[in-house]
Protein backbone atom coordinates (compact mmCIF):
# COMPACT_ATOMS: atom_id res chain seq x y z
CA UNK A 1 0.00 0.00 0.00
CA UNK A 2 1.27 3.46 -0.88
CA UNK A 3 0.16 6.80 0.64
CA UNK A 4 0.52 9.86 -1.52
CA UNK A 5 -0.28 13.52 -1.03
CA UNK A 6 0.69 15.62 -4.03
CA UNK A 7 -0.51 19.19 -4.62
CA UNK A 8 -0.49 18.52 -8.36
CA UNK A 9 -2.67 15.44 -8.26
CA UNK A 10 -4.98 16.57 -5.46
CA UNK A 11 -7.39 13.97 -4.18
CA UNK A 12 -7.20 10.66 -5.97
CA UNK A 13 -10.26 8.38 -6.24
CA UNK A 14 -11.53 5.28 -8.05
CA UNK A 15 -9.26 2.88 -9.96
CA UNK A 16 -6.92 2.80 -12.94
CA UNK A 17 -5.18 -0.21 -14.45
CA UNK A 18 -4.01 -2.32 -11.49
CA UNK A 19 -4.42 0.44 -8.89
CA UNK A 20 -7.29 1.49 -6.62
CA UNK A 21 -7.14 4.95 -5.06
CA UNK A 22 -9.06 6.36 -2.10
CA UNK A 23 -8.71 9.29 0.28
CA UNK A 24 -8.37 8.77 4.04
CA UNK A 25 -7.84 11.67 6.45
CA UNK A 26 -6.76 13.92 3.61
CA UNK A 27 -4.17 11.50 2.23
CA UNK A 28 -4.29 9.67 -1.08
CA UNK A 29 -4.09 5.89 -0.56
CA UNK A 30 -3.10 3.67 -3.47
CA UNK A 31 -3.62 -0.07 -3.33
CA UNK A 32 -2.69 -2.72 -5.86
CA UNK A 33 -5.41 -5.12 -6.99
CA UNK A 34 -5.00 -8.83 -6.42
CA UNK A 35 -3.22 -10.27 -9.45
CA UNK A 36 -4.88 -13.69 -9.30
CA UNK A 37 -8.50 -14.26 -8.32
CA UNK A 38 -9.18 -16.65 -5.46
CA UNK A 39 -9.52 -20.25 -6.60
CA UNK A 40 -13.09 -21.17 -5.70
CA UNK A 41 -12.48 -24.82 -6.58
CA UNK A 42 -9.35 -25.46 -4.55
CA UNK A 43 -8.84 -28.72 -2.68
CA UNK A 44 -9.77 -26.95 0.56
CA UNK A 45 -12.97 -25.58 -0.98
CA UNK A 46 -13.91 -29.00 -2.33
CA UNK A 47 -13.27 -30.54 1.10
CA UNK A 48 -15.48 -27.92 2.78
CA UNK A 49 -18.34 -28.43 0.32
CA UNK A 50 -18.15 -32.21 0.70
CA UNK A 51 -18.13 -31.85 4.50
CA UNK A 52 -21.16 -29.57 4.38
CA UNK A 53 -23.09 -32.09 2.28
CA UNK A 54 -22.21 -34.93 4.65
CA UNK A 55 -23.68 -33.07 7.63
CA UNK A 56 -26.80 -32.07 5.67
CA UNK A 57 -27.34 -35.70 4.64
CA UNK A 58 -26.85 -36.86 8.24
CA UNK A 59 -29.38 -34.33 9.51
CA UNK A 60 -31.92 -35.45 6.90
CA UNK A 61 -31.33 -39.12 7.68
CA UNK A 62 -32.30 -38.64 11.32
CA UNK A 63 -35.87 -37.84 10.30
CA UNK A 64 -36.29 -34.79 12.53
CA UNK A 65 -35.49 -36.51 15.83
CA UNK A 66 -32.61 -34.11 16.42
CA UNK A 67 -34.91 -31.08 16.16
CA UNK A 68 -35.91 -31.62 19.78
CA UNK A 69 -32.29 -31.78 20.88
CA UNK A 70 -31.45 -28.07 20.84
CA UNK A 71 -34.20 -26.34 22.86
CA UNK A 72 -31.77 -23.74 24.25
CA UNK A 73 -30.53 -22.59 20.84
CA UNK A 74 -30.51 -18.83 20.05
CA UNK A 75 -33.82 -17.59 18.67
CA UNK A 76 -32.23 -16.75 15.34
CA UNK A 77 -31.23 -20.42 14.89
CA UNK A 78 -33.49 -23.13 13.54
CA UNK A 79 -32.90 -26.72 14.77
CA UNK A 80 -31.14 -27.31 11.44
CA UNK A 81 -28.83 -24.32 12.03
CA UNK A 82 -28.01 -25.53 15.54
CA UNK A 83 -27.21 -29.03 14.29
CA UNK A 84 -24.98 -27.72 11.50
CA UNK A 85 -23.11 -25.37 13.83
CA UNK A 86 -22.50 -28.15 16.34
CA UNK A 87 -21.19 -30.65 13.80
CA UNK A 88 -19.69 -29.08 10.68
CA UNK A 89 -16.27 -28.66 12.30
CA UNK A 90 -16.65 -31.13 15.15
CA UNK A 91 -17.91 -34.32 13.50
CA UNK A 92 -15.96 -34.47 10.25
CA UNK A 93 -12.74 -36.46 9.85
CA UNK A 94 -10.66 -34.69 7.19
CA UNK A 95 -7.49 -36.73 7.57
CA UNK A 96 -8.10 -38.75 4.40
CA UNK A 97 -8.49 -37.84 0.75
CA UNK A 98 -12.24 -37.41 1.23
CA UNK A 99 -14.06 -36.32 4.38
CA UNK A 100 -16.08 -38.80 6.41
CA UNK A 101 -18.38 -38.44 9.41
CA UNK A 102 -16.99 -39.41 12.81
CA UNK A 103 -20.24 -40.29 14.56
CA UNK A 104 -18.49 -40.67 17.89
CA UNK A 105 -17.95 -36.89 17.84
CA UNK A 106 -21.37 -35.96 16.51
CA UNK A 107 -23.69 -33.89 18.72
CA UNK A 108 -27.41 -34.52 18.22
CA UNK A 109 -28.56 -32.74 21.39
CA UNK A 110 -27.09 -30.11 23.66
CA UNK A 111 -28.22 -28.48 26.87
CA UNK A 112 -27.81 -28.03 30.60
CA UNK A 113 -29.29 -31.30 31.85
CA UNK A 114 -26.84 -34.02 33.02
CA UNK A 115 -25.95 -36.60 30.39
CA UNK A 116 -27.41 -40.05 30.74
CA UNK A 117 -24.87 -42.62 31.93
CA UNK A 118 -25.10 -45.63 29.62
CA UNK A 119 -24.06 -48.89 31.30
CA UNK A 120 -24.36 -51.21 28.30
CA UNK A 121 -25.78 -51.45 24.79
CA UNK A 122 -26.26 -54.80 23.11
CA UNK A 123 -28.00 -55.97 19.96
CA UNK A 124 -30.24 -59.02 19.97
CA UNK A 125 -33.10 -60.67 18.09
CA UNK A 126 -35.57 -57.90 18.95
CA UNK A 127 -33.31 -54.87 18.64
CA UNK A 128 -30.86 -52.76 20.62
CA UNK A 129 -31.16 -52.88 24.40
CA UNK A 130 -29.61 -49.94 26.24
CA UNK A 131 -29.18 -49.98 30.02
CA UNK A 132 -28.56 -46.73 31.86
CA UNK A 133 -28.25 -45.32 35.36
CA UNK A 134 -31.27 -43.19 36.24
CA UNK A 135 -29.22 -40.93 38.57
CA UNK A 136 -32.38 -39.44 40.07
CA UNK A 137 -30.46 -38.35 43.18
CA UNK A 138 -28.54 -35.80 41.10
CA UNK A 139 -29.79 -32.20 40.97
CA UNK A 140 -31.67 -31.33 37.76
CA UNK A 141 -32.55 -35.01 37.24
CA UNK A 142 -36.17 -36.11 37.41
CA UNK A 143 -37.88 -39.47 37.06
CA UNK A 144 -40.25 -37.80 34.57
CA UNK A 145 -37.41 -36.87 32.18
CA UNK A 146 -37.67 -38.46 28.75
CA UNK A 147 -34.89 -40.76 27.58
CA UNK A 148 -34.59 -40.42 23.78
CA UNK A 149 -32.64 -43.21 22.09
CA UNK A 150 -32.24 -43.78 18.36
CA UNK A 151 -30.08 -45.73 15.97
CA UNK A 152 -29.43 -45.74 12.22
CA UNK A 153 -28.46 -48.79 10.18
CA UNK A 154 -26.31 -49.12 7.10
CA UNK A 155 -29.50 -49.62 5.07
CA UNK A 156 -30.84 -46.28 6.27
CA UNK A 157 -33.35 -47.71 8.75
CA UNK A 158 -34.05 -45.49 11.74
CA UNK A 159 -35.23 -46.80 15.08
CA UNK A 160 -36.42 -44.37 17.76
CA UNK A 161 -37.73 -44.89 21.28
CA UNK A 162 -38.85 -42.47 24.00
CA UNK A 163 -39.28 -43.53 27.59
CA UNK A 164 -39.60 -41.88 30.98
CA UNK A 165 -36.33 -42.07 32.91
CA UNK A 166 -38.04 -43.76 35.87
CA UNK A 167 -37.19 -43.86 39.54
CA UNK A 168 -35.39 -47.19 39.81
CA UNK A 169 -31.61 -47.32 40.12
CA UNK A 170 -31.26 -48.48 36.51
CA UNK A 171 -33.47 -48.33 33.45
CA UNK A 172 -33.55 -49.90 30.00
CA UNK A 173 -34.85 -48.93 26.58
CA UNK A 174 -35.29 -51.16 23.55
CA UNK A 175 -34.84 -49.76 20.05
CA UNK A 176 -36.83 -52.23 17.96
CA UNK A 177 -35.05 -53.88 15.03
CA UNK A 178 -35.20 -57.40 13.63
CA UNK A 179 -32.33 -59.54 12.41
CA UNK A 180 -29.73 -56.90 13.18
CA UNK A 181 -26.06 -57.34 14.03
CA UNK A 182 -23.67 -54.84 15.58
CA UNK A 183 -21.89 -54.39 12.23
CA UNK A 184 -25.17 -53.20 10.67
CA UNK A 185 -25.39 -50.20 13.01
CA UNK A 186 -24.00 -46.91 11.71
CA UNK A 187 -24.65 -44.92 14.87
CA UNK A 188 -26.65 -44.91 18.09
CA UNK A 189 -27.33 -41.96 20.40
CA UNK A 190 -29.07 -41.25 23.69
CA UNK A 191 -30.09 -37.91 25.16
CA UNK A 192 -32.47 -36.52 27.77
CA UNK A 193 -35.35 -34.06 27.53
CA UNK A 194 -37.26 -32.70 30.50
CA UNK A 195 -40.99 -33.36 30.57
CA UNK A 196 -41.99 -30.21 28.68
CA UNK A 197 -39.10 -30.35 26.18
CA UNK A 198 -37.60 -27.01 27.18
CA UNK A 199 -34.29 -28.45 28.38
CA UNK A 200 -32.00 -31.14 27.02
CA UNK A 201 -28.80 -32.92 27.91
CA UNK A 202 -25.81 -33.26 25.65
CA UNK A 203 -26.17 -36.37 23.55
CA UNK A 204 -24.07 -39.46 24.12
CA UNK A 205 -22.78 -41.67 21.34
CA UNK A 206 -23.48 -45.28 22.22
CA UNK A 207 -21.18 -48.10 21.17
CA UNK A 208 -23.35 -51.15 20.50
CA UNK A 209 -21.93 -54.66 20.80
Amino acid sequence: MSISQNPMTGEMRQSMANFVTTVCHGQNIIRAKVFKPRNVNSAAQQMQRASFKLIIDAYDSFGGITDAGFPGRPKIYSPYNAFMKANLDNAIDRTGAIPVIDYSKMIVAEGSLPQVEVASATVGATGITISYATDTTIAKVSASDQVIAFAKTAKGQLGVVRKARGGEATGTVLIPFKNLSASDIVCCFVFILNVDGTKASKSEFVQVV
